[in-house]
């Protein structure tokens, strides 16, 4: 570049400069317009809510917010409770009948409110003195327990850091508003939301799912295979229409389920559009071929209309009376990896033979959601007179809600610059295997007991150590050390609907909810123990409700592992792959169906002959609009749900974010003969960069043992040298595939 370039240059960089201006001014105004408006929407959200017949999920809709941003503007709107124990209702009355009388509401988290001190775990269970062993809450097995109690034998005593005179908040970002999350309703009013939902529970089923014929479809090659044989098809442009026609031109009307395994046709015209989601209503509301409509109903085990996922939609039709189909993303169970149809077709036969050694009556359905589910409800027990065998209890409504608003599923987070370098020596990734299936071995069961502050404060040390090692949810005001340098321990809320971070400057003090598992891991974790204090806390009785489903997919994914690793047949070895982690899938996803958001209902509606938008369903609120159709979202609340266990699933979920700090490896170390332990506690402090769920990234490398077992990490990135430290999710997703790329050609 010589001066002359140069200068025109900063010309230019000029004329770019005069054109940001007025934008950010435009945008300085639109921002306080948007501000005021807020402002107006929150104001007619107060003053609608005190209407006694107004619903938080009616003005959530009507808003455009979520139902806890309703809830936390009109706390009376909050979850309600009855008045006195409930009673057996009609077999015809609704959830929405059954809380028809006004009740006192959860609460805010109250930081003035008086806790109760935790005691110091790491001393509970050493030999010599008089303390029990006692097993940890759902987060590992018995070896990992043991482990837990070495590490008071590792780590100096230090005593709890005070409490400062005034609590601390965790920094929130500019213009932004921190959550506020729920609490129990203090004394009597609180204590009735301990029960079981009358007539509602988990019971074995007494039936066997129909099988749908399946078929697998790759639509930018054409090439279709199903129990028949193998085609290839003229498909166009992979519309709704032309896929239909193609395919039930060429199979029977029986394949109710067409997979796809490859060609994303629901993004053909995504750049047409500004989100995914839009595009894939666009073109699942595509025209059909003659007699076929969007389904309307097929019975009590199937939903109606479309699901629309910006990645794996599910579009539901029907022709006539008699024939249905759906089309689905293979996605949904696994990344079929640039495997052709006959693969993925045969990834299903082998994953079915592998579940059908445990399961007789198994069937795949539509999901792995869906399926593991099902399996899950065939593990329930039957025998006469067998612990739960009439069935498992679902909790209150108002209990469900409060996990629901205060129980997070994995952890997120980018560490940036200046906790981290700016540059760091390398970049690693390690990924713990199957890792829920770690967490299964025990779960809470039945009604929990209130555990209040006072009540906490009552008890022995020894019942303050039952009570925090069995499967529990706490409500707690937290402390971290002085001189605490590491990463976060305890999630808290962040802004967002369902957002989290992980306070970790010392001497900082917040209120948070946390699994039982969570706070065993702060109060004994390998480097210093946090202050816990307990405000409110749920304990169950433990149980062991996903143990014996667990272990079946677990050797169901063992096998196919195996097979994977020892088959002859280079195709097979693939199905194989593909097979055990649909077998993942099964479980996590499982796992997920338990947790029981409140009910989204998506549809559609075609526009008016001259474009008029219909009207839509009431409670509904718009959420996109095409050239033909406007579609639609409800938030219908929770469900009467016979399988809605949020407690198992926040429990696994808890487990696993407190394995991703400490956990054991089943390895013990040759010179000392104790267990060798894994986590991101057990790296440098400054040298962790990102959690994403099961996965740590440092800019160290791990020296772990890997045994192929759930939940030991597994090296998956690797890049040995100098990196500039990512600091947004673009950058993060850019080195996390430079890394496994660069490892990859490592080891070849």
């Amino acid at each position: 570049m010589d001066a002359k370039e140069f200068t025109a240059g900063l010309a230019s960089l000029r004329e770019v400069r005069d054109e940001i201006k007025p934008l950010e001014r435009q945008l300085a105004k639109l921002q306080a317009e948007l501000d005021k408006l807020r402002a107006q929407r929150d104001e007619k959200v107060r003053t609608l809510g005190v209407y006694e017949k107004a619903k938080a999920d009616r003005l959530a809709t009507s808003a455009g917010v979520s139902v806890i941003d309703v809830v936390a503007l009109v706390p009376s709107l909050g979850p309600q409770v009855p008045v006195s124990a409930p009673v057996e209702p009609s077999p015809t009355s609704s959830a929405a009948e059954d809380r028809a009388e006004a009740q006192p509401s959860a609460q805010a988290i109250k930081e003035s409110a008086a806790g109760a001190l935790a005691p110091d775990l790491r001393s509970s269970g050493q030999p010599g003195t008089g303390a029990p062993v006692v097993e940890p809450q759902a987060g590992g097995d018995a070896d990992e327990h043991q482990e837990l109690q070495a590490d008071a034998d590792t780590t100096e005593a230090a005593a709890p850091s005070p409490a400062p005179t005034a609590p601390v908040p965790a920094p929130v970002p500019s213009g932004t508003q921190e959550r506020e999350l729920p609490s129990i309703p203090e004394g009597e009013a609180g204590d009735r939301w301990f029960y079981a939902e009358p007539n509602l529970a988990s019971k074995r089923p007494n039936f066997k799912q129909a099988a749908r014929q399946m078929a697998f479809l790759d639509t930018a090659t054409g090439v279709l295979v199903w129990q028949g044989g193998t085609v290839t098809l003229d498909l166009g442009r992979a519309s709704v229409a032309e896929i239909l026609s193609a395919v039930y031109a060429t199979v029977p009307a029986d394949v109710e389920r067409i997979y796809v395994t490859a060609g994303d046709p629901w993004h053909r015209d995504a750049e047409r559009h500004q989100f995914l989601k839009d595009a894939v209503a666009d073109w699942l509301n595509g025209p059909l071929p003659q007699g076929w409509t969007v389904e309307a109903s097929r019975g009590k085990d199937r939903q109606a209309g479309h699901l629309v996922h910006p990645r794996n939609p599910v579009g539901r039709w029907q022709r006539g009376k008699d024939q249905h189909t759906e089309i689905r993303s293979v996605g949904e169970w696994f990344d079929a990896a640039g495997a052709d149809p006959a693969t993925v077709r045969e990834a299903f036969v082998l994953l079915w033979k592998a579940l059908k050694r445990h399961w007789d009556d198994v069937v795949l359905m539509g999901s792995p959601s869906q399926t593991g589910r099902d399996l899950w409800s065939r593990t329930i027990p039957a025998k006469a007179g067998a612990r739960w065998a009439d069935g498992f209890p679902v909790m209150s409504q108002e209990i469900r809600g409060l996990l629901h608003a205060t129980a997070g599923q994995g952890r997120t987070e980018l560490i940036t610059p200046p906790r981290v370098p700016e540059r760091v020596p390398g970049w690693y990734e390690v990924d713990r295997t199957f890792a829920y299936a770690k967490h299964t071995w025990s779960s809470g069961v039945g009604v929990p007991q209130r555990v209040t502050a006072a009540a906490f404060a009552a008890m022995s040390e020894k019942e303050q150590t039952d009570a925090l090692f069995a499967p529990s949810h706490w409500q707690v005001r937290v402390t971290i050390p002085k001189d605490w340098n590491h990463v976060g321990l305890l999630p808290a809320p962040a802004p967002g609907e369902r957002s989290w971070h992980y306070p970790y400057e010392g001497g900082q003090t917040f209120v948070t909810w946390a699994g039982g598992a969570e706070v065993n891991l702060a109060l004994r974790n390998p480097l210093q123990p946090w202050r816990i204090e307990i405000l409110d806390g749920l304990v169950w009785e433990k149980g062991d409700p996903l143990k014996g489903w667990a272990n079946k997919l677990k050797d169901a994914w063992q096998s196919l592992r195996a097979q994977a690793e020892v088959h002859g047949d280079e195709r097979q070895r693939q199905a194989a792959r593909l097979a055990s982690r649909a077998v993942r899938s099964i479980l996590l996803y499982g796992i997920g169906t338990f947790a029981q958001r409140p009910r989204i209902t998506t549809g559609s509606l075609e526009l008016g002959a001259s474009g008029e938008v219909p009207e839509i369903p009431d409670g509904a609120r718009l959420t996109g609009i095409s050239d033909t159709h406007v579609t639609w979202e409800r938030n219908g609340g929770f469900a009467r749900d016979p399988y809605a266990h949020p407690e198992w699933a926040a429990g696994v979920w808890s487990a696993a974010r407190a394995a991703l700090l400490s956990a054991s490896t089943g390895t013990k170390d040759p010179e000392t003969g104790k267990p060798v332990k894994a986590g991101a506690l057990h790296l440098p402090a400054g040298s962790i960069l990102a959690f994403r769920t099961d996965a740590i990234y440092s800019s160290v490398r791990p020296d772990w043992p890997y045994r192929g077992e759930p939940g030991d990490y597994l090296l998956k990135g690797a890049m040995a040298w100098e990196q500039t430290t990512p600091t947004t999710d673009e950058e993060f997703y850019v080195l996390q595939d430079l890394g496994r790329q660069a490892l990859e050609a490592d080891e070849l």
